[in-house]
């Protein structure tokens, strides 16, 4: 199991380039995982990596990228399965 950050993101966040920005984000915080969007039209974000940097992503995910809008976001600590070595986009 390793410890991860899993947080599910409600507003404007689908066709604003918001995955493109989590995934900048934590790449520049040398996060490991994946963000994606859902069908009701969030965002889902799981990230891996040393709790600092963790707590950084989840400090700036309310901020979203400069053409969303971010009504919530909620965020938990989990115990997560797999391990991923890089940060990806999916769909």
């Amino acid at each position: 199991m390793t410890p991860s950050l899993h947080a599910t993101v409600k507003g404007k966040v689908q066709g604003v380039y918001f995955r493109a920005w989590v995934y900048d984000q934590a790449v520049s915080l040398g996060l490991s995982g994946w963000v994606r969007n859902l069908a009701d039209g969030t965002v889902e974000v799981l990230a891996q990596g040393a709790p600092e940097a963790l707590d950084a992503l989840k400090e700036r995910l309310p901020q979203g990228s400069p053409l969303s809008r971010v009504d919530a976001v909620t965020a938990k600590m989990i115990e997560y399965d797999k391990h991923y070595e890089t940060f990806a986009l999916r769909g």
